[in-house]
Protein backbone atom coordinates (compact mmCIF):
# COMPACT_ATOMS: atom_id res chain seq x y z
CA UNK A 1 0.00 0.00 0.00
CA UNK A 2 1.78 3.29 -0.80
CA UNK A 3 1.11 6.78 0.54
CA UNK A 4 -0.67 9.68 -0.79
CA UNK A 5 1.67 12.88 -1.34
CA UNK A 6 -0.75 15.71 -2.17
CA UNK A 7 -0.12 19.36 -2.57
CA UNK A 8 0.01 22.33 -5.44
CA UNK A 9 2.11 23.55 -7.93
CA UNK A 10 4.01 25.94 -6.02
CA UNK A 11 3.88 27.77 -2.12
CA UNK A 12 4.12 31.71 -2.68
CA UNK A 13 0.87 33.39 -3.42
CA UNK A 14 -0.15 35.82 -1.07
CA UNK A 15 -3.07 35.71 -3.24
CA UNK A 16 -4.10 32.20 -0.74
CA UNK A 17 -4.63 34.64 2.59
CA UNK A 18 -6.51 34.51 4.72
CA UNK A 19 -8.55 31.24 3.28
CA UNK A 20 -4.83 29.42 3.80
CA UNK A 21 -2.47 31.41 4.86
CA UNK A 22 -3.00 33.48 8.27
CA UNK A 23 -3.67 36.68 7.17
CA UNK A 24 -0.39 38.49 8.63
CA UNK A 25 2.41 35.26 8.05
CA UNK A 26 5.19 37.04 6.36
CA UNK A 27 5.82 35.35 2.77
CA UNK A 28 9.23 33.83 3.77
CA UNK A 29 7.36 31.33 6.33
CA UNK A 30 4.90 30.28 3.39
CA UNK A 31 7.01 27.16 2.87
CA UNK A 32 7.20 26.24 6.44
CA UNK A 33 3.25 27.07 7.40
CA UNK A 34 2.46 25.43 3.92
CA UNK A 35 4.09 22.14 5.30
CA UNK A 36 2.51 22.08 8.66
CA UNK A 37 -1.05 21.54 6.34
CA UNK A 38 0.23 19.79 2.84
CA UNK A 39 3.25 16.65 2.23
CA UNK A 40 3.89 17.84 -1.26
CA UNK A 41 4.89 20.42 -3.09
CA UNK A 42 5.44 20.72 -7.26
CA UNK A 43 8.30 22.44 -7.71
CA UNK A 44 7.84 24.43 -10.90
CA UNK A 45 10.98 26.99 -10.44
CA UNK A 46 13.84 24.55 -11.69
CA UNK A 47 11.80 24.83 -15.10
CA UNK A 48 13.57 28.12 -15.83
CA UNK A 49 16.42 28.23 -13.11
CA UNK A 50 19.04 26.22 -11.56
CA UNK A 51 18.63 25.28 -8.02
CA UNK A 52 21.46 26.47 -5.52
CA UNK A 53 22.95 24.61 -2.36
CA UNK A 54 21.44 27.39 -0.18
CA UNK A 55 18.24 27.60 -1.66
CA UNK A 56 17.32 24.09 -1.26
CA UNK A 57 18.81 24.19 2.48
CA UNK A 58 15.83 26.55 3.13
CA UNK A 59 13.77 24.33 1.61
CA UNK A 60 14.98 21.47 3.62
CA UNK A 61 14.84 23.52 6.98
CA UNK A 62 11.64 24.75 6.31
CA UNK A 63 9.63 21.16 5.63
CA UNK A 64 9.24 18.10 7.85
CA UNK A 65 10.97 15.11 7.39
CA UNK A 66 9.22 13.13 4.81
CA UNK A 67 7.85 16.09 2.81
CA UNK A 68 8.40 15.48 -0.70
CA UNK A 69 9.21 17.98 -3.34
CA UNK A 70 8.36 17.17 -6.50
CA UNK A 71 10.68 18.94 -9.59
CA UNK A 72 9.55 19.69 -12.82
CA UNK A 73 12.74 19.58 -15.37
CA UNK A 74 14.90 22.19 -16.81
CA UNK A 75 13.24 23.65 -20.01
CA UNK A 76 16.90 22.65 -21.72
CA UNK A 77 15.76 18.91 -21.22
CA UNK A 78 12.31 19.39 -22.61
CA UNK A 79 12.10 22.19 -24.83
CA UNK A 80 15.02 23.74 -25.90
CA UNK A 81 17.03 19.82 -26.66
CA UNK A 82 13.29 18.23 -26.78
CA UNK A 83 15.08 14.89 -24.51
CA UNK A 84 17.43 14.40 -27.65
CA UNK A 85 21.01 13.89 -26.12
CA UNK A 86 19.78 14.97 -23.35
CA UNK A 87 21.55 12.65 -21.14
CA UNK A 88 24.27 14.48 -19.93
CA UNK A 89 22.17 17.79 -19.13
CA UNK A 90 19.75 15.46 -17.29
CA UNK A 91 22.48 13.83 -14.57
CA UNK A 92 23.90 17.11 -14.02
CA UNK A 93 20.16 18.41 -13.25
CA UNK A 94 19.17 15.75 -11.03
CA UNK A 95 22.64 15.99 -9.14
CA UNK A 96 21.63 19.84 -8.40
CA UNK A 97 18.72 17.74 -6.78
CA UNK A 98 21.23 15.93 -4.43
CA UNK A 99 20.30 17.91 -1.15
CA UNK A 100 16.66 17.03 -1.84
CA UNK A 101 17.82 13.40 -2.06
CA UNK A 102 19.95 12.66 1.11
CA UNK A 103 17.39 14.06 3.29
CA UNK A 104 14.61 11.98 1.53
CA UNK A 105 12.91 15.15 0.68
CA UNK A 106 13.08 14.41 -3.32
CA UNK A 107 9.86 13.18 -4.44
CA UNK A 108 9.65 12.35 -8.80
CA UNK A 109 11.54 14.59 -11.26
CA UNK A 110 8.45 15.93 -13.93
CA UNK A 111 9.63 16.05 -17.62
CA UNK A 112 6.78 18.27 -19.20
CA UNK A 113 7.48 18.31 -23.16
CA UNK A 114 6.06 20.93 -24.67
CA UNK A 115 2.18 20.80 -26.41
CA UNK A 116 4.22 21.06 -30.24
CA UNK A 117 5.88 17.90 -29.63
CA UNK A 118 5.06 14.93 -31.39
CA UNK A 119 5.12 11.34 -30.66
CA UNK A 120 8.88 10.34 -31.59
CA UNK A 121 9.40 6.62 -29.79
CA UNK A 122 12.62 6.05 -30.59
CA UNK A 123 13.41 9.58 -29.24
CA UNK A 124 11.80 8.85 -26.15
CA UNK A 125 13.22 5.31 -25.65
CA UNK A 126 17.25 6.88 -26.42
CA UNK A 127 16.33 9.30 -23.51
CA UNK A 128 14.85 6.73 -21.01
CA UNK A 129 17.78 4.92 -21.76
CA UNK A 130 19.72 7.89 -19.72
CA UNK A 131 17.93 8.50 -17.04
CA UNK A 132 19.84 8.30 -13.55
CA UNK A 133 18.99 5.58 -11.18
CA UNK A 134 17.22 5.44 -8.13
CA UNK A 135 15.27 8.68 -8.92
CA UNK A 136 11.64 8.65 -9.47
CA UNK A 137 11.02 10.01 -12.76
CA UNK A 138 7.32 11.26 -14.71
CA UNK A 139 6.90 11.58 -18.31
CA UNK A 140 3.76 14.76 -19.33
CA UNK A 141 2.80 14.39 -22.79
CA UNK A 142 0.98 17.19 -23.72
CA UNK A 143 0.25 15.95 -27.59
CA UNK A 144 -2.46 12.97 -28.14
CA UNK A 145 0.00 11.62 -30.25
CA UNK A 146 2.22 10.48 -27.48
CA UNK A 147 -1.10 8.49 -25.95
CA UNK A 148 0.14 4.90 -27.51
CA UNK A 149 0.58 1.55 -26.57
CA UNK A 150 4.25 0.91 -27.45
CA UNK A 151 4.59 4.69 -25.15
CA UNK A 152 2.95 3.34 -22.31
CA UNK A 153 5.29 -0.06 -22.85
CA UNK A 154 8.35 2.02 -23.06
CA UNK A 155 7.66 3.77 -19.89
CA UNK A 156 6.95 0.46 -18.03
CA UNK A 157 9.63 -0.94 -18.92
CA UNK A 158 12.27 2.15 -17.72
CA UNK A 159 9.31 2.09 -14.82
CA UNK A 160 8.62 5.87 -15.35
CA UNK A 161 5.29 7.27 -14.46
CA UNK A 162 2.62 8.11 -17.47
CA UNK A 163 1.71 12.08 -15.41
CA UNK A 164 -1.93 11.69 -15.50
CA UNK A 165 -2.61 15.27 -16.34
CA UNK A 166 -6.26 16.60 -16.49
CA UNK A 167 -7.32 20.14 -17.78
CA UNK A 168 -9.42 22.14 -20.12
CA UNK A 169 -7.58 21.23 -22.83
CA UNK A 170 -6.40 17.82 -23.10
CA UNK A 171 -7.09 15.06 -20.56
CA UNK A 172 -4.20 12.10 -20.62
CA UNK A 173 -5.34 8.71 -20.18
CA UNK A 174 -5.16 6.89 -16.99
CA UNK A 175 -2.87 4.73 -17.82
CA UNK A 176 -0.48 3.02 -15.02
CA UNK A 177 3.23 2.87 -16.24
CA UNK A 178 5.38 2.66 -13.14
CA UNK A 179 5.43 1.54 -9.60
CA UNK A 180 4.18 5.02 -8.46
CA UNK A 181 1.51 7.66 -9.60
CA UNK A 182 1.44 10.92 -10.79
CA UNK A 183 -1.19 13.26 -10.88
CA UNK A 184 -1.89 17.00 -11.93
CA UNK A 185 -5.58 18.01 -11.99
CA UNK A 186 -5.73 21.42 -13.44
CA UNK A 187 -9.05 22.73 -14.32
CA UNK A 188 -10.46 25.91 -12.54
CA UNK A 189 -12.03 24.02 -9.76
CA UNK A 190 -14.07 20.93 -8.76
CA UNK A 191 -17.33 20.12 -7.65
CA UNK A 192 -17.62 18.38 -4.27
CA UNK A 193 -18.77 14.92 -6.41
CA UNK A 194 -16.00 15.75 -8.36
CA UNK A 195 -13.21 15.96 -5.74
CA UNK A 196 -15.07 12.55 -4.19
CA UNK A 197 -14.42 10.80 -7.15
CA UNK A 198 -10.83 12.29 -7.18
CA UNK A 199 -10.20 10.91 -3.61
CA UNK A 200 -11.68 6.96 -5.33
CA UNK A 201 -9.41 7.02 -7.73
CA UNK A 202 -6.28 7.90 -5.59
CA UNK A 203 -7.26 5.49 -3.15
CA UNK A 204 -7.46 3.05 -5.93
CA UNK A 205 -4.14 3.86 -7.27
CA UNK A 206 -2.22 3.52 -3.99
CA UNK A 207 -2.80 -0.33 -4.43
CA UNK A 208 0.35 -0.05 -6.75
CA UNK A 209 2.33 2.62 -4.26
CA UNK A 210 2.68 5.98 -3.96
CA UNK A 211 0.39 8.37 -5.81
CA UNK A 212 1.23 12.04 -6.14
CA UNK A 213 -1.14 15.09 -6.33
CA UNK A 214 -1.21 18.57 -7.40
CA UNK A 215 -4.17 20.82 -7.53
CA UNK A 216 -3.94 23.78 -10.35
CA UNK A 217 -2.24 26.61 -7.86
CA UNK A 218 -3.35 29.69 -10.03
CA UNK A 219 -4.66 33.03 -7.36
CA UNK A 220 -6.59 31.41 -5.45
CA UNK A 221 -6.49 29.14 -2.22
CA UNK A 222 -8.85 26.33 -3.68
CA UNK A 223 -6.45 24.33 -5.43
CA UNK A 224 -4.92 24.14 -1.48
CA UNK A 225 -7.86 23.75 0.04
CA UNK A 226 -8.65 20.88 -2.38
CA UNK A 227 -5.29 19.18 -2.00
CA UNK A 228 -5.82 18.79 2.11
CA UNK A 229 -9.43 17.69 1.96
CA UNK A 230 -7.80 14.62 -0.26
CA UNK A 231 -5.20 14.15 2.91
CA UNK A 232 -7.59 14.67 5.34
CA UNK A 233 -10.31 12.12 3.36
CA UNK A 234 -7.54 9.74 3.18
CA UNK A 235 -6.73 9.48 6.64
CA UNK A 236 -10.55 8.88 7.70
CA UNK A 237 -10.33 5.49 5.09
Amino acid sequence: MGKIYSGTSGWAYPAWKPDFYPAKLAPAKFLGYYATRLNSVEVNYTFRRHVTAKLLAGWIAATPAGFQFAVKAHQNITHVKRLRDAGEETASFVATLDPLREEGKLGPVLFQLPPFLKCDLERLKDFLGTLPRGVRAAMEFRHVSWFADEVYGALREANVALCVAESEKIETPDVATADFTYLRLRKQDYSASAQKAIAKRVSSATQRGDVFVYFKHEDTPEGALSAEGLLAGSSTT
